[in-house]
């Protein structure tokens, strides 16, 4: 136990002197020596807005209301080290408010005045020493279903074992998972995904019966079996992609090589919902095969199909995204990952690939070009069943690092000025602009990306034996 860790959770909350503790995750990260830096929850007895106000003053910080219904307020800017939501007591007393809460180590309550000692009436210090997860009660999943995602996110990131019998009681109320709001479950999944062990969290969760409660379309995949060129059920692929995705993106080094840093960069950019790509690559990888069970088919030879699925797959991927109520943008993230996660693969029977091949390719999948490489590498080296050649994964690993190093030659090259602009073609050729010229600029833009229209004289030539 970090005496001076707690002390540094104490130290900016001198002006909630009284009835106010720090209560959550902070304790318990700070009394197994974690990490230094919290955002700290903190519940007072008595006027949150108040108490909020009294820190903002005192730090030159700002404060916002988080929940009308549960009387929360924020705290952060300024000279905070933390932000800082605080609420008030959850029940008439602190015991009340403790007794609420998901699991024990998740119910120790530290006093803001210096000497006081941590509050544990739930023998969450023991478990703490034990590193072990165990629920403060029976109630504690069906009264608020996304702890069954947040016991899975809070395993994987403390490395603490699942009590059995909290165990238990989570796959006896799995079921209830789509009893939060979606956009509640959607937080903090965008916080599994975000572990370093996101594959862990996620084979955890279906350990639990929480993974294919919260995506029935995954538990249909269950003992769904495959090709022979695959060694796992429809399941357990998908489960090994996720882990696959991890481990290139992770450390790109051996599939892309000396682009291993550009891939890196772009897996830790800002995506959406306080997630990196990385995470959204976790996310579509985890729903690229969702609709396999929905268009298996078997052909009269006997070998099984699964036609359609990344189209019909993408469907289902947006409908769950919407239902999670996540943002535009990783929505679309997610179904563009699930809808293209094929084509590299089918390019490797046609290499060598011209310029041009590539170039349609990276605008397929634009602007997710780096991740959907990356899952498609994934997917492929989760693919290892019987009739699978080493060759053949091998050539697909050249391929997508051929077009990786496309992709990234061609995003540092000058802005493209078009040789013709849009108005200027519609005016040649003798027609009213409109959705006719789309095809014609792509093509000129092609042509001048690849190389074969270099001058405004070719452009024209090409504009005037248009017939597209």
């Amino acid at each position: 136990m970090s005496a001076a860790a707690l002390d540094a959770l104490r130290a900016p909350l001198a002006p909630l002197a009284g009835d106010a503790w720090v209560v959550g995750g902070s304790v318990r990260d700070a009394l197994a020596d974690g990490p230094s830096a919290y955002d700290l929850d903190i519940a007072v007895r008595g006027d949150a807005a108040a108490a909020a106000g009294a820190l903002a003053r005192a730090h030159g910080a700002t404060r916002f209301r988080l929940s009308r219904a549960f009387g929360a307020w924020r705290v952060q800017g300024g000279a905070l080290p933390f932000q800082i939501d605080i609420t008030p007591l959850q029940g008439a007393t602190l015991a009340e408010d403790l007794g609420r809460r998901d699991l024990t180590v998740n119910a120790l309550a530290l006093p803001v005045e210096r000497g006081e000692p941590v509050i544990d009436l739930h023998g969450g210090l023991d478990d703490l020493a034990a590193r072990r997860l165990r629920l403060v009660g029976d109630a504690a999943l069906s009264d608020d279903p996304v702890r069954l995602l947040r016991l899975a996110r809070i395993a994987g990131q403390t490395g603490f074992a699942i009590d059995p019998a909290t165990a238990a009681v989570a796959r006896r109320d799995a079921a209830l998972i789509w009893g939060s709001p979606g956009e509640r479950l959607a937080d903090e999944l965008a916080r599994v995904v975000s572990l370093p062990r996101p594959d862990e969290a996620f084979r955890l969760l279906d350990d639990l019966g929480v993974l294919g409660a919260l995506v029935p379309e995954l538990e249909a995949c269950r003992g769904m079996d495959q090709s022979a060129y695959h060694h796992a059920d429809v399941l357990g692929h998908v489960l090994e992609v996720v882990q696959r995705a991890r481990e290139t993106a992770d450390d790109p080094e051996p599939v892309f090589r000396g682009r291993a840093g550009r891939v890196r960069d772009a897996m830790a950019a800002p995506l959406a919902d306080e997630i990196t790509c990385r995470g959204g690559l976790m996310l579509a990888a985890l729903l690229h095969d969702m609709a396999k069970p929905a268009t298996r088919g078997v052909t009269p030879e006997g070998r099984v199909t699964f036609m359609g699925h990344d189209r019909v797959g993408a469907e289902m991927a947006e409908a769950l995204m919407r239902r999670l109520r996540t943002s535009a943008r990783l929505r679309d993230f997610v179904v563009r990952g699930v809808r293209w996660h094929l084509p590299l693969g089918f390019m490797v029977h046609r290499t060598p690939l011209s310029l041009r091949q590539i170039d349609r390719y990276l605008r397929l999948t634009s602007p997710s070009e780096v991740e959907i490489i990356v899952l498609s590498v994934a997917d492929r080296l989760a693919t290892r069943g019987p009739r699978t050649s080493e060759s053949a994964i091998a050539r697909h690993l050249v391929l997508a690092r051929e077009v990786m190093d496309a992709h990234f030659t061609l995003a540092d090259r000058p802005p493209q000025r078009p040789l013709l602009p849009g108005d200027e073609v519609a005016r040649i050729l003798g027609r009213d602009p409109g959705p006719w010229l789309v095809p014609l600029l792509d093509a000129l833009r092609e042509g001048q990306t690849v190389g074969v229209l270099r001058t405004r004289e070719q452009a024209l030539r090409f504009v005037r034996n248009w017939s597209g």
